[in-house]
Order: C-alpha cells, then structure tokens, then sequence
C-alpha cells in the first residue's frame, strides 16, 4: 500500500530500550551477592518498595548490606544460591518476581540467567548486558521526581555525567511543586470521581501546570488548593494574585483584582 502524500511519522530508530517506570510494591526480589553492586541494587528496589531477600554468604557482605540486615530492611539467607531459590523462598514461600544477581563468578552468573530464563523470570546481571532483560539507568532523584538516563549498557559511567547535569539544570524545588500537583490531582479526584470527567480533569490539569512558575506552585499552601478547586466546575484557572486574595475564607465574588483595564485596583 502507498501513500499519495508525503508521510510526517516518526522514524523507527532501532536498538533502544523501553524504558518503563516498573511498579514494584510488595514485590518479592531476589538479590545474589552482598558486596557494593549488590548493595546499590539493594537500594534501588528498596526506594520502589520492593520486599527484598539476599542470598549471600556472610563473608561477602558488604557494610552496607549488613546495614540493611541488621535493621531488618530485607531478608537474609547465608549461603550460596540454589536453583531452588527460584522456586520457593522466603516471605511468600513462593518464586521470586524479579532477580538481580551481583557476583564475581562469571560461569555461575550465567548458569542463574538461564535457570531465570527456563522460570520466565525477569532477571539482571550485573556487568553482562547480554544477560539482562533490563538495565539500571543513572538516576536523578527529587522527592516524587525520577529521571533516568541509560546509555543501553554501553557507557555507564557517561549516563552518570549526563544525569548529574541534567539535575544540574533543574530548578531546586521542582520536586515540592510535583508533590503540590499530586495533592491538588488527588482532591480534584474526590470532587470529581466520575470517569466520565477524566478528559475535561486532564485539560484542567494542564491548564493548572501551564499557568503557575515552579516558584508558585511550591507556594500553594492546603487553602489555596481547596480554593483552586472551586474553578474546577467552570473549567477556570484563576491568577496567583485571585488564590491569595481568597485566603481567609474570602470568595471570588468578593475581590477585585486589577487586570490593567482601569486606572485602580481594589485589593485587600
């Protein structure tokens, strides 16, 4: 089939990565290896609130995984890995969602990848992009913010300098503004639950983020959301200098803002 005009889609550029952001709350990961690559991935899965176990001798533990140990921050095994561990373990007494594996022995980090492959079990290996279904990108973190740069395996210590200039180009609050966003999204869910109103929330949304600076968004205390709320029904967004002015328990009838149309302007 051809086209008589000329097409405006996107190329396909091969050899990427999907990168998705992959809920895993309450989800069961398996970490072998206790040393400081085990410990960063420690970490990472923790931060997504993952339920975690290490299988790891306790002479291969680093400080910070004892850490984490010692303050019941995941589950221990001490000893070598089993290809049971696929099968049942701890916690849920069920298989693993998730393997990371993180030690010095190249052969039986492969023969883990295939066991992990004959389960269907998502597995990373550190340092053998071959063997991964996914990759740890660099990752820049703000509160609720999370960027992550990857470099599909190819350069890690480049994606670490790319994030940290592009954290360097963010504005320092940005990640209080988003959480200012998720609270006034979550009320604006329970004023207006019904499905039905998912496109016009979607573009009141995006006419709330598109009207206020980062700065001003920060700023909006619980008050000023309730009343920011109140233009939701007429599909409004109101001046910073409006919500101000509406502290107190003032309504919108009562104010009179200067717009620049008269030579005064009346605020209280």
């Amino acid at each position: 089939m051809t086209s008589d005009t000329k097409d405006n889609f996107p190329p396909v550029q091969g050899g990427g990565s999907l990168i998705l952001a992959w809920q895993i709350k309450n989800k069961h990961v398996l970490v072998v290896g206790g040393g400081e690559v085990a410990a960063g991935r420690i970490l990472n899965v923790l931060n997504a609130d993952a339920k975690v176990t290490v299988v790891s001798p306790s002479s291969g533990l680093n400080p910070e995984v004892r850490h984490r140990i010692a303050n019941d921050e995941v589950t221990h095994i001490d000893r070598v890995f089993q290809p049971s561990d696929l099968e049942s373990l701890p916690l849920n007494n069920g298989p693993p969602d998730m393997v990371l594996v993180a030690i010095d022995d190249p052969a039986a980090s492969t023969q883990i990848w295939k066991l992990c492959k004959e389960h269907r079990i998502p597995a990373n290996i550190a340092d053998v992009p071959p063997e991964c279904d996914f990759y740890f990108g660099s990752v820049h973190r703000d509160g609720p913010l999370q960027i992550m740069v990857s470099t599909n395996g190819k350069g890690p210590r480049l994606a670490s300098s790319i994030r940290k200039w592009i954290g360097s180009q963010l504005p320092t609050n940005i990640g209080d503004a988003i959480e200012r966003i998720g609270e006034l999204r979550a009320r604006l869910r329970q004023i207006a639950p019904n499905p039905d109103e998912g496109p016009k929330r979607m573009r009141w949304m995006t006419s709330v983020s598109d009207a206020y600076s980062w700065d001003e968004m920060c700023g909006l205390t619980d008050e000023d959301i309730d009343n920011l709320l109140k233009f939701y029904p007429p599909n409004d967004v109101p001046q910073l200098d409006m919500l101000k002015a509406m502290r107190g328990g003032r309504e919108p009838e009562d104010i009179d803002i200067f717009d620049g149309s008269f030579g005064f302007s009346v605020v209280a």
